[in-house]
């Protein structure tokens, strides 16, 4: 039987601009509903909050709810695999097999690269609503031991597990090098995978940075700054390279990745960029490096997050991004004040933020 709840959506109508709408939210049979408990900021709502998209993006995109890192408790279930009260995160990405049964796929495509996709805060209403109706398919239930805070690390953390699973089979080696570009979040979130889940320690393991006092947070690494590390002539190579920079810094941190490559190694590019960068195509070629483009995530990545997360270590550093103090969102004008001060200083700690819908 098909059930209807109203959610209160919290909706960024224009920059800036949050407009808090109901809407009837359907529980179809495979589906279930969502009570978004906590979530965290992400660089893409901080685009689509300040304008900072394209204005042809922003008006196909918009309105819509933002905010797609984020866990809930099930308050109705069309699906046996979730009951009322289980804690769950939700895996944003909504592949097109599931939207779109008719379109046809290629085989073996992982469901993060299929056509037809959704995803949540990308003209797909988001968590900043009370109710959202997911499929169950991309749901992980939450064990016990996690507390909130961590599980909702879970996102960024999928991200980096999909980008590593490149390599895994190259990572069980205790002979394989690894060098990391990338001091802020996403660098941190996926270093810390290497040395936790993947048992990367720091004799063969190196970060690279230009701010120490971030690059002080990966103390389980060595670390180096990329203002006066010399690239061509320091001795040390590696065998998988991990770029997380994007934005403007991208084109160095790339062609410096490529320098300490060693030959056959693998580079990972998860840094996103929205202008075109050239890269050492001959050294590529020379050196026969593999190069893997990663993004997004699946329900697998989640679950092998939420699974990595019963490690207590690993939640422990985890812990360093969380920020000192959880904002409370209740309405929209709550939200609209958190996401401006985001906007004023994104920081290098996560915002994370708990909903209090029945305030």
């Amino acid at each position: 039987m098909t059930v209807l709840l109203e959610s209160r959506v919290l909706s960024l109508v224009k920059p800036k601009v949050i407009e808090e709408v109901t809407k009837e939210r359907e529980v179809k049979e495979g589906w279930v509903a969502i009570e978004p408990t906590y979530a965290s900021i992400c660089h893409a709502d901080l685009r689509y909050f300040a304008g900072l998209r394209r204005p042809e993006a922003l008006a196909k995109k918009l309105p819509m709810a933002l905010l797609h890192e984020g866990i809930g408790v099930v308050k109705e279930s069309g699906s046996p695999d979730f009951k009322k009260g289980d804690r769950v995160v939700v895996v944003p990405n909504i592949p097109g097999t599931v939207l779109h049964s008719e379109m046809k796929q290629k085989a073996d495509v992982p469901p993060n690269y299929s056509k037809g996709n959704a995803f949540l805060g990308s003209g797909y209403d988001g968590m900043a609503q009370s109710i959202l109706v997911h499929p169950a398919e991309c749901l992980v239930r939450i064990p016990d031991e996690i507390p909130a805070e961590i599980a909702v690390l879970s996102e960024l953390s999928s991200v980096s597990h999909h980008a590593i699973s490149h390599v895994k089979d190259k990572l069980v080696k205790e002979d394989t090098r690894v060098a990391l570009f990338g001091d802020g979040p996403v660098g941190y979130f996926t270093a810390v995978m290497l040395r936790y889940l993947y048992g990367v320690k720091a004799d063969r393991f190196m970060v690279f940075g230009a701010a120490e006092d971030k690059l002080a947070n990966f103390d389980f690494a060595r670390t180096a700054n990329v203002l006066n590390y010399d690239f061509e002539n320091e001795p040390e190579k590696f065998d998988v390279v991990i770029e997380c920079t994007g934005g403007r810094f991208s084109e160095s941190a790339i062609n410096q990745a490529i320098m300490i490559a060693d030959s056959l190694a693998d580079i990972i590019f998860m840094g996103v960029t929205e202008e075109l960068v050239p890269i050492n195509t001959r050294d590529i070629l020379e050196k026969g490096i593999t190069v893997h483009g990663s993004s997004r995530s699946s329900t697998v990545d989640f679950a092998a997050v939420v699974e990595g997360m019963r490690n207590s270590d690993y939640r422990e550093a985890l812990r360093k991004i969380l920020p000192k103090k959880i904002i409370e969102v209740s309405n929209g004008e709550d939200f609209r004040q958190l996401m401006e001060k985001f906007v004023e200083n994104p920081g290098w700690n996560k915002t994370v933020m708990h909903f209090n819908w029945q305030a």
